[in-house]
C-alpha cells in the first residue's frame, strides 16, 4: 500500500489549476504557457497529442511584433540590431517598414552560425522519452509569450512532438546556466542539419521532416537564441528525479514498517502524543503514514521481549521521511514555476510596466505603448538546483537509516532471532556477507549528495563566472534514488526473512494490513531463504519490486 498523504504533499504547493479551456482529453494536452503540470509532461512523453491554446498563439504574434518594433526604433535586439556584424550606420528598415534584405540576410546568417557553433555536447544521447519532455517544457515556456520568436518556432516544436520526431541530444556538456550546448541540437534539427529519431528510426532531420510534411525553420532575429538558451534539458532530469523520489517516498513507510515488525520494535516514536509536542513540518504526516501501515499489527500488543527503546535508525526514521517530504514538495514547487515561465534572455515583455522608465538606462529598453525588450537573468535555474540538492541530502538520510536498520535485522542482539537471519538447519553464511552491497550503495549516496552548484571554472572571457550544474545535480538525485531502491530491496529481503522466522515460532503472528500486503507481494518475487543460494538474482528482483510497487 502506498501512503495516503504524500501524494498531496509532494505534488506542488502552488495552485496551478486548470481552466475549463485546458481540460484534457484522454489523449491530448493543451499548452498555454501558464498551467503546465508535470503529469502532462509525462503524458506527452508517452504520446499524448499537443495543442496550443489560441490565446497563447496570439501572444506569440504580439511578442514577435514587439521585437520587430524595437528593432525598427533602434533598440538593442540581439541577433537583429546587435550581434550580426552590421555597421552602426547601416539602415535596418526599408521604405515599406520591413527589415532590409541586407539585415535579414545578416540576421539569418547569425542564427545559423549560432546554432552550429553551440552544438557541442558529449555523452550518450538523451532517452527519447526525456527528450520529448524537454521539447514539451520548452514549447510551454515559449508560449508564456516572452521570447519574441517567429510563431512558426512554436509550431515546429508542436509538430515534432505530434509527429514523433525527436532530435538526438547529447546528455552532457552544460554547466547549468541554460543548456546552450545541448538544446542547440533541437534548432540544428529544425534547420535540417542534424539527426533525429522518427517513429523509432534514426535518420536525418531533413528526411524526417519531409516524410512528416513539415517545412524546416528559416531562423531570424531571436529564434536561435531562444531555442538554445533555456533550461529545458536539465529541468527534465530534475523532473525525472522528482518523479522517482516521489515513488520511493510513497513506498517508504511500508518498507520501514515491515522492518519494525521484523525487529519487534516499539511504536511509541510514531504516536501523536510523542510528536504533536514538537510539530516540525510533515512530521505529523510521516508518523501517520507509519501508523497506517502498521494498522492491525502485533506491534500494538504488549510484548515482554520488546525493548523500551530501539536503535536510533528506527526511532528517528519519521524525521528522515518528513525532511524528505518537505524537500520533495519544495522541488515540485520550483519545477512548476520553472516550466510555466520564460527563462529567456533578453525577455520580450508585452505591456511591460514603466517602473524606473524616467531613467535613460531603463527607457532604452521600453517601446512606448507596447512593452519592452529587457536583458534578464531568467536563465538562472539556481532555485531548482538548490531544491534538487536538498532532496538529495534528505534522501541520503533516508538511505542511511535503511542501511543501519538492515544491519540491525541481522544482529541477534536486537532481534533475538538467529544471527544473520539463518533459517533452521542453514549452517552457512545466510545474510552475513551481503551487507557490503547496501553499504556500497550508501557510500555512493553520500558522495552523490555533495552539492555541486558552486563548482565550475570562469569561462566566456570571465563573463560566465557562476554555475548551478543543474543537470549534474539532477543526475545525482536520480542515482541516489536508484541506489536507495537497491537498499530498500535488501532491507525487504531481511525484514521478510525476520518475519518468516517469527512466524515459525508463532504461526498466528499478525502483520499490519499494508505490511502484510507488501510482504505477500514480495514473497511472490523473492522466496524465503532456507539454505544459502546466490543472492544476486534476489537483489535484482528486490530492486525491481521496489521500483514497480
Amino acid at each position: 500500500m502506498k501512503m495516503k498523504t504524500i501524494t498531496n504533499i509532494a505534488l506542488t504547493t502552488l495552485a496551478f489549476a486548470l481552466t475549463a479551456s485546458q481540460a484534457l482529453a484522454a489523449n491530448s494536452v493543451v499548452l498555454d504557457g501558464k498551467h503546465f503540470t508535470q503529469q502532462q509532461a509525462w503524458d506527452i512523453a508517452d504520446g499524448a497529442e499537443v495543442k496550443i491554446a489560441a490565446q497563447s498563439a496570439t501572444a506569440l504574434v504580439k511578442a514577435h511584433e514587439l521585437l520587430m518594433e524595437a528593432a525598427r526604433l533602434g533598440k538593442p535586439v540581439y541577433g537583429l540590431t546587435v550581434g550580426v556584424g552590421l555597421n552602426k550606420d547601416h539602415k535596418l528598415f526599408a521604405a515599406n517598414g520591413e527589415l532590409s534584405p541586407e539585415v535579414m540576410k545578416a540576421s539569418k546568417s547569425f542564427n545559423y552560425s549560432t546554432l552550429r557553433a553551440h552544438s557541442a555536447g558529449v555523452g550518450e544521447p538523451m532517452p527519447v522519452r526525456l527528450t520529448r519532455v524537454a521539447l514539451a517544457v520548452r514549447l510551454n515556456t515559449i508560449l508564456s509569450g516572452h521570447t519574441g520568436v517567429q510563431p512558426y518556432v512554436a509550431e515546429l516544436y508542436k509538430a515534432y512532438l505530434n509527429n514523433g520526431i525527436t532530435p538526438i541530444i547529447p546528455s552532457k556538456g552544460t554547466v547549468g546556466e541554460a543548456d546552450i550546448l545541448l538544446s542547440s541540437h533541437v534548432g540544428l534539427a529544425m534547420i535540417g542539419e542534424w539527426d533525429v529519431i522518427y517513429k523509432g528510426e534514426p535518420m536525418s532531420s531533413t528526411e524526417a521532416m519531409k516524410k512528416a510534411g513539415i517545412a524546416p525553420l528559416d531562423p531570424v532575429g531571436k529564434d536561435a537564441l531562444s531555442i538554445l538558451s533555456n533550461n529545458s534539458v536539465a529541468v527534465t532530469y530534475a523532473m525525472q528525479g522528482y518523479r522517482n523520489a516521489k515513488h520511493l517516498l510513497e513506498v517508504s513507510p511500508t518498507v520501514f514498517s515491515l522492518s519494525l515488525e521484523g525487529l519487534n520494535g516499539n511504536v511509541s516514536p510514531f504516536l501523536p502524543q510523542t510528536n504533536d509536542i514538537r510539530p516540525f513540518p510533515y512530521l505529523k504526516e510521516a508518523t501517520a503514514n507509519v501508523r497506517d501501515s502498521l494498522s492491525g499489527s502485533y506491534l500494538w500488543d504488549a510484548n515482554s521481549e520488546r525493548p523500551l527503546q530501539d536503535p536510533l535508525s528506527y526511532r528517528t526514521t519519521a524525521y528522515t521521511f518528513s525532511g524528505a517530504y518537505k524537500a520533495l514538495a519544495d522541488l515540485g514547487q520550483m519545477i512548476d514555476i520553472q516550466i510555466n515561465h520564460s527563462d529567456d534572455n533578453p525577455g520580450v515583455i508585452v505591456g511591460a510596466g514603466k517602473d524606473y522608465g524616467n531613467n535613460s538606462q531603463v527607457s532604452k529598453y521600453l517601446v512606448e505603448g507596447k512593452g519592452g525588450v529587457f536583458p534578464t537573468t531568467n536563465f538562472e535555474p539556481l532555485p531548482v538546483a538548490l531544491a534538487v540538492q536538498q532532496l538529495s541530502i534528505a534522501l541520503t538520510h533516508v538511505s542511511h537509516n535503511s542501511a543501519m536498520r538492515t544491519i540491525h535485522l541481522s544482529d541477534d542482539h536486537f532481534t533475538h532471532l538467529p544471527r544473520f537471519l539463518s533459517a533452521p538447519g542453514n549452517n552457512g553464511h545466510a545474510f552475513g556477507a551481503i551487507q557490503k552491497t547496501f553499504v556500497d550503495m550508501q557510500v555512493r549516496n553520500k558522495a552523490l549528495a555533495n552539492p555541486v552548484s558552486f563548482d565550475g571554472i570562469s569561462i566566456a572571457g570571465n563573463i560566465e563566472d557562476t554555475f548551478t550544474n543543474l543537470k549534474l545535480a539532477s543526475d545525482n538525485l536520480i542515482e541516489i534514488v536508484n541506489n536507495t531502491n537497491v537498499m530498500y530491496g535488501l532491507e525487504l529481503m531481511h525484514s521478510t526473512q525476520a518475519i518468516d522466522l517469527r512466524k515459525l515460532a508463532n504461526s498466528k503472528l499478525k502483520q499490519g494490513n499494508a505490511t502484510n500486503t507488501m510482504y505477500k507481494a514480495f514473497r511472490k518475487q523473492v522466496p524465503f531463504v532456507e539454505i544459502d543460494r546466490p543472492f544476486t538474482p534476489d537483489i535484482k528482483a528486490s530492486t525491481a519490486f521496489i521500483a514497480a510497487y
